[in-house]
């Protein structure tokens, strides 16, 4: 590639902001060099806000003996600070939207209400009503003598969705608000998907900057990984097609979380080996998921209507001066040029308010019915039965009792090795690191990711999730027991 001329020059910041660039476009961002004395302000902005935003997100903190990233910390510190208050804030804020759906979507004409709820479907009403309902039910039996119905609120049903999920995931994307600029405005970002972009490009068919939605996500939350890449498709950083693959391919589970999955599968005493392993196949398959349809037939159009060229993939590798170098000077323009932070901390609280109602309501309809359709029906282990002749032709044991543990993870990622909890004493450790491996790269859940990708409103129609919910299933079970007869 040649080198990108600096055509502009040296300019300063008013200069930069009459040209109107577009500083996404990282062919405008590398055609104009800053003034000294800004490339120095640019340079500091960009070191300590970045230092932040790595304290913030990956950073890991021993308190009371738990370890924890400093995200982490400040939102399971609300969760426990507010405790019933917040189930109850939450619950409300369910019950609001129920009422003001039904409102918005079968009466309103216009106004405020009208533009929040009319782009729903006809039956979002009646979801965000059973949304509220299960969540009433749930805070009513939890915190008065009200006994609700079992199969609602329930430990494995509501019981696990409502307080663990939907009050996990209010705070996050309310803690979120607070701490993603910090992250994506001052140039890390840019840094890294520089550094990336050879091995990005070429193996996911993705711009090296979605490889922080990756740390993110296993250092996090994957409803964090889901709204980063969001907030980057909105501001023109991904295609539809390319914030499709980061949203399904990367919003991955925490580390923490999967510790959890792997310690009740009984592998704690390899989880380094099963969590890395269960990382790399998250990736590989990512990458083949890329390829095939669904996505493949994804459009390369910015949210602007503007076709992604093969310049526009061009000028997001570095010149001639190197990786390093390319990479800096972009995270030290961008970070001088970011708007002002109290400005973009309230522009991202004002999107995670109009964000959280939706999201929160369907997580508690669609999540504990999915929940409840896994614990009361036999669909999911009739659904089983089909993965067996797949499971013997790979010469996988036990695979009549874990074959249920792969449709289920579409309603929740913990629900596969709950499956199997009682049965791990005798099942086969290739068996228990199968049925950990997939649901770990599985990634397509209802109980939270589905919920909060469709809610943000990312180009995706839910039959597409459903199917790349299986190709990924299909692809984890055949990679997964490649590792499984070489590790164990």
């Amino acid at each position: 590639m040649k080198e990108q001329t600096n055509f502009r020059g040296a300019l300063s910041k008013s200069e930069i902001r009459d040209l109107n660039l577009d500083l996404e476009d990282l062919h405008q961002l590398d055609s104009f060099d800053l003034k000294p004395n800004d490339r120095k302000k640019g340079i500091a902005k960009s070191l300590i806000f970045t230092a932040i935003a790595i304290f913030i997100f990956f950073i890991p903190i021993t308190i009371d003996g738990k370890t924890d990233i400093t995200f982490g910390i400040i939102y399971n510190g609300l969760m426990n600070l507010t405790g019933n208050y917040g189930l109850w804030f939450v619950t409300l804020i369910t019950i609001v939207t129920a009422l003001l759906s039904i409102y918005g979507k079968y009466f309103a004409k216009s106004g405020k209400i009208y533009d929040y709820f009319h782009g729903d479907s006809i039956i979002h009403p009646l979801i965000y009503t059973i949304g509220a309902a299960f969540a009433l039910l749930y805070t009513m039996n939890a915190t008065t003598s009200f006994n609700g119905p079992e199969v609602i609120v329930g430990p494995s049903t509501g019981g696990t969705v409502i307080p663990s999920i939907a009050v996990a995931v209010f705070w996050i994307i309310l803690v979120s608000s607070f701490c993603m600029p910090f992250l994506i405005n001052y140039g890390f970002i840019d840094l890294i998907g520089t550094l990336m972009e050879p091995l990005m490009r070429p193996v996911f068919k993705l711009p090296g900057r979605a490889a922080i939605n990756a740390l993110v996500s296993f250092l996090s939350s994957s409803s964090v990984g889901v709204l980063v890449t969001n907030k980057l498709y909105r501001r023109g950083v991904y295609t539809e097609k390319e914030a499709v693959l980061v949203a399904t391919g990367f919003s991955a589970v925490s580390v923490g979380f999967a510790y959890m999955v792997i310690k009740t599968a009984g592998l704690q005493d390899h989880f380094a080996l099963v969590y890395l392993v269960s990382a790399f196949m998250t990736l590989m398959i990512s990458g083949i998921v890329g390829r095939i349809p669904p996505f493949n037939k994804k459009r390369d159009v910015y949210p602007n209507g503007k076709v992604q060229t093969k310049e526009d993939i061009d000028n997001t590798k570095s010149s001639s001066n190197g990786i390093f170098s390319t990479g800096g000077k972009r995270a030290v323009k961008k970070a001088f040029l970011a708007p002002p932070l109290a400005g973009e901390i309230k522009s991202s609280l004002k999107d995670s308010v109009e964000v959280i109602p939706k999201v929160v309501t369907s997580l508690c309809a669609i999540g504990t019915g999915a929940l409840i359709l896994a614990e009361n029906t036999p669909i999911f282990r009739f659904l089983g039965k089909l993965f067996v002749p797949l499971l013997n032709l790979l010469r996988v044991p036990n695979a009549a009792d874990i074959a249920a543990s792969f449709p289920v993870g579409i309603a929740e990622m913990f629900l596969p090795v709950l499956l199997i909890a009682e049965k791990v004493p005798v099942l086969h450790p290739q068996a228990r690191f199968l049925v950990v491996s997939v649901s770990i790269s599985q990634i397509i859940f209802f109980a939270e990711t589905i919920v909060v990708m469709m809610s943000a409103k990312l180009p995706i129609k839910l039959w597409e999730l459903v199917v790349v919910f299986i190709e990924r299933t299909i692809l984890a079970i055949i990679i997964g027991s490649i590792f499984m007869h070489i590790l164990f």
